[in-house]
């Protein structure tokens, strides 16, 4: 375990759990740049995670978005600040950013708890910040220095513009894979979930260690599980969700 709650995943490769929503950060560090995977749910949360991040490396920071949910992205108008971190270039795929400049508003008031003045518009960072730079179908690649972290858009699934990140055998899913809670299907392409997980399975034998949005890191046999219970929930062979996402489930496949 390093500072601030890091785990070191690989030479260059950490995770974090931030606390509210115990969502995963990211960071990959190369010799010219680190790269910094999800932001948190707000100004406070960003903060918390520059600070450990400073920790680990001074280096120039970019960022991703591995999707549109506020506890993902809400901290990117703080480290984009010149005053912070700077960030210039903060990634993610065309749909998610899309999806914040249309919707974000929706999401500001779940950040209530934990982000009291951003849930008020109140404060220098209380902009909702979509990516900077966006990427469609194709897979990215960023030049860190001496280390490559791989953006891999996936689209729809757990939502309509999911993005991963790939860098030294590690894999960060975002929300599309979940452990230690039901996946949470709100906004989801419950069909198009299911083939994701099944383009993340195959791509475990290149990224053997999943970093899930949620929960403990993980590897292909949790990401098989997923996706196996969630092809027979769509199929309506199975029911293996708590009422809640059941719900939401069926009302997607609607």
């Amino acid at each position: 375990m390093a500072q601030e709650g890091w785990t070191r995943l690989t030479e260059h490769v950490h995770t974090l759990a931030l606390p509210g929503w115990q969502a995963n950060m990211g960071l990959v560090v190369g010799r010219r740049a680190a790269l910094l995977v999800d932001t948190g749910a707000g100004p406070r949360q960003a903060a918390r995670l520059l600070a450990g991040v400073r920790e680990l490396t001074a280096l120039p920071l970019v960022a991703v978005n591995t999707h549109a949910h506020f506890d993902h992205v809400f901290g990117n108008a703080y480290l984009a600040d010149p005053g912070t971190a700077g960030v210039v270039e903060i990634w993610g795929h065309e749909r998610a950013a899309a999806a914040l400049r249309e919707h974000g508003e929706d999401q500001r008031g779940a950040v209530a708890g934990p982000e009291p003045d951003f849930a008020a518009r109140r404060g220098a960072h209380a902009a909702i910040l979509p990516p900077t730079r966006t990427v469609a179908q194709a897979p990215h690649a960023l030049d860190l220095g001496g280390v490559t972290a791989t953006l891999l858009p996936v689209g729809r699934g757990h939502t309509d513009g999911d993005l991963m990140v790939g860098a030294e055998g590690v894999l960060f899913a975002g929300d599309l894979v979940e452990e230690g809670a039901d996946p949470a299907f709100e906004d989801a392409f419950p069909r198009d979930w299911v083939a994701a997980l099944e383009e993340i399975l195959a791509l475990t034998r290149r990224y053997p260690v999943v970093v899930p949005g949620h929960g403990a890191v993980v590897g292909a046999d949790h990401v098989r599980s997923q996706r196996e219970a969630m092809a027979l929930a769509v199929d309506g062979r199975a029911a293996p969700y708590g009422p809640e996402q059941s719900r939401h489930l069926a009302s997607r496949l609607s």
